[in-house]
């Protein structure tokens, strides 16, 4: 017998699935994550879910992992102390960034710059210069880069950063420095910018440089424990990492490039969202992954989720291809207060896995989202198959005296107000998703999943016109289920400046074979076939001296004049998607070529449930809870989700509860469970 084990480190929980490939079986498992030290959790997990399903570790063939521990770093700015090595000239290229303010910033005027990484006094200028066709114009100074280097080496920075004007056109300079580094600071990592993101504008690149450098010891570090604890554990089997693409890596690829693991955990579970819309008949999704500190959102199109080059982590570029997610601060322990003006806030602060909501009695005090839907009715007073007992009267007597007698309501009333800001909250996440960039959600089904997303998912349905909610049917743990549907992937990118007008295929045609060929070598070297391996072809196009791109598909094969023209009609198409128009009449830019790589890693294809008798499944019970549609509270039948089969059709109000999450059915929906035991409802118009 073999399994695969796939393990999500969230913020507030780690989730966990172990999947048995031959028999088509899965056996899931949540714990608490653990901040102090996220592998403990990561064990805990490993062990429960062995436990649970009667393997035993030398059954494990496979460890699949996403994390957040790249993101906490850089949100919480506790990376390494690092040097930072540029042209000279450059020293405050990260400290001028752009000439813009974040749209999410309250008032412009008093928005301040985020602290930059490295401060200017680790900031030093090597003697060189190219220009952007890579030309030398003044060659690498060794003699004072040795200098500079022996001063680093005395001061024992535990990695350095190099990023050097133009770098993305000829690296040599880069990788000169790079061995010089490794000659006078041994002790030190290396991280250089044409590695890590060979492409023009130089405050984006070089702080890509810096961020990867800024978590490369501690990433390594994690990765480390992680080995020594399922080597305790006494797993012995290959490891791959989440990657912000929707793709996964080898552990030495990872720990080499680790800021491209940045939204590992939000980008599994748009994966798996992806692959149970699949199974229940939709193409077009878009998942609301809520889990207890954040919801993510995502919009998947024809099967393929939205991608972006312009993603940013706590107001810092990441211009790497990545999944297209919105987070915000809403979740399960998002907190609710009253602010100094009178007015009920929900979120974005966390009560997080400790010490979690007030209901959780480890010495939480303010009321938290999961409170107030204790308080109506729609949880049971024991989640986590009964491990975590939750106290009702705590969470009503926190939302009494801290929310309801402040704003002179009832307790019910303020318990259903939190429920209302938070899910107006997540309409807005969906709204920025989908409307702000040209779709229509009620063109899509809604998918929820996290421990907290099936709780509201019908009520944002309702909010947002969408006609159909699907809940997976392990929709607590779905992030486990992205990561044992995901690829082996890779991008790879090239500035490569062309004009319409003056366009040179024979240079466009030779830098996208010379991409696929670095393509091919990577998806070797992680094992994948060369009949397996798959390659498809972007360009990043921009109506000449526009100041922003756009990324289009390019056809495969000799770049010729006709593929061309069908590149810059996709162009065309997309920018009048986005911005409601497209000027055909004007001359076009190429600025970036790229080359994305995939292959098969541990496909897992679940098996059908059984059907049974669905005319006699009855409620397990009746629960008196709070519905402001039908006035307040109303008896209300609770189902054990277990006890379903394929082909139950429910008509709300009903509350479904699994082990890992709780499904509310609003008044008048209709909800069908499939072969796979998803849960597909319709909204009524």
């Amino acid at each position: 017998m073999r399994c695969i084990a796939a393990i999500d480190v969230g913020g507030t929980f780690t989730d966990i699935s172990l999947a048995d490939p031959d028999q088509g079986l899965l056996w899931t498992a949540k714990t608490p994550t653990t901040p102090d030290d996220p592998s403990q959790g990561f064990a805990a997990g490993m062990a429960k879910v062995l436990q649970q399903s009667g393997k035993t570790p030398a059954e494990v063939i496979a460890v699949l992992h996403g994390s957040t521990v790249a993101t906490n770093l850089i949100i919480e700015r506790k990376g390494s102390p690092l040097a930072l090595l540029t042209t000279q000239g450059c020293r405050y290229v990260l400290h001028i960034g752009r000439h813009d303010v974040p749209k999410q910033a309250a008032n412009m005027y008093l928005w301040v710059k985020p602290p930059r990484l490295v401060t200017p006094e680790h900031i030093y200028e090597i003697p060189e210069r190219l220009d952007h066709t890579g030309r030398v114009l003044q060659a690498l100074d060794e003699a004072a880069s040795i200098e500079i280097l022996k001063q680093l080496q005395a001061q024992k920075f535990p990695v350095l950063a190099i990023a050097l004007l133009h770098a993305y056109a000829n690296p040599a300079h880069e990788h000169r420095l790079q061995a010089l580094c490794q000659q006078y600071c041994p002790d030190a990592l290396v991280s250089i910018s044409s590695n890590v993101l060979p492409q023009f504008r130089e405050y984006e690149r070089t702080m890509a440089t810096v961020l990867n450098a800024y978590i490369l010891p501690q990433v390594g570090r994690y990765y480390g424990l992680l080995e020594r604890r399922m080597q305790a554990l006494g797993v012995d089997a290959p490891m791959l990492i989440m990657k912000s693409n929707g793709g996964m890596a080898s552990v030495a690829a990872a720990a080499q490039q680790p800021i491209l693991t940045a939204l590992s955990g939000p980008a599994a579970a748009v994966v798996g969202a992806i692959a149970v819309a699949r199974q229940a008949g939709f193409d077009d999704c878009i998942s609301i992954d809520v889990g207890g500190t954040s919801a993510d959102v995502c919009l998947a199109e024809r099967g393929e989720a939205t991608l972006t080059v312009e993603g940013e982590l706590a107001d810092l570029p990441l211009n790497f291809p990545m999944l297209d997610v919105h987070s915000i601060g809403a979740g399960g322990g998002s907190i609710a207060r009253v602010s100094p003006g009178g007015s009920l806030q929900v979120g974005p602060d966390s009560a997080g896995a400790d010490p979690g909501p007030v209901c959780y009695g480890r010495g939480g005090h303010e009321p938290t989202v999961t409170d107030a839907h204790l308080v109506l009715g729609r949880l049971s007073p024991a989640l986590l198959g009964g491990e975590l007992q939750l106290d009702r009267d705590r969470a009503y007597d926190a939302i009494r005296q801290r929310i309801a007698q402040p704003l002179d309501l009832s307790v019910e009333e303020a318990a259903s107000g939190i429920l209302d800001i938070l899910n107006h909250t997540m309409v807005g996440a969906i709204r920025a998703t989908s409307i702000e960039r040209g779709y229509d959600p009620r063109d899509f089904a809604l998918l929820a999943c996290g421990g907290a997303g099936p709780l509201h998912a019908g009520r944002l349905a309702e909010l947002l016109g969408i006609p159909h909610v699907i809940v997976p049917c392990q929709a607590g743990v779905l992030s486990t289920q992205g990561l044992l549907s995901s690829d082996i992937k890779n991008d790879y990118v090239r500035t490569l400046m062309q004009h319409q007008d003056v366009l040179d295929l024979t240079a466009l045609d030779r830098a996208l074979t010379e991409l696929e060929a670095q393509a091919q070598a990577w998806l070797a070297t992680e094992g994948i076939a060369e009949t397996d391996q798959q390659l498809m072809r972007a360009a990043d196009l921009r109506y000449a001296n526009q100041g922003y791109e756009i990324t289009v598909p390019v056809p495969a094969g000799p770049v010729t004049p006709e593929t061309l023209e069908q590149t810059m009609a996709a162009f065309h198409a997309e920018h009048q998607r986005l911005y409601t128009y497209a000027s055909p009449e004007l001359p076009v830019e190429i600025v970036n070529l790229r080359v994305s790589a995939r292959g098969p890693a541990w496909p897992f294809a679940p098996r059908p449930l059984a059907t049974r008798d669905s005319a006699a499944i009855e409620p397990s019970q009746m629960r008196s809870v709070y519905f402001p549609a039908l006035g307040g509270f109303t008896d209300c039948p609770v189902y054990d989700y277990a006890a379903l089969s394929p082909g139950t059709q429910l008509t709300g109000p009903a509350i479904l509860t699994q082990d890992l999450t709780t499904i509310v059915i609003e008044p008048k929906h209709h909800a069908r469970m499939d072969a796979y035991g998803n849960l597909v409802m319709s909204i009524p118009a």
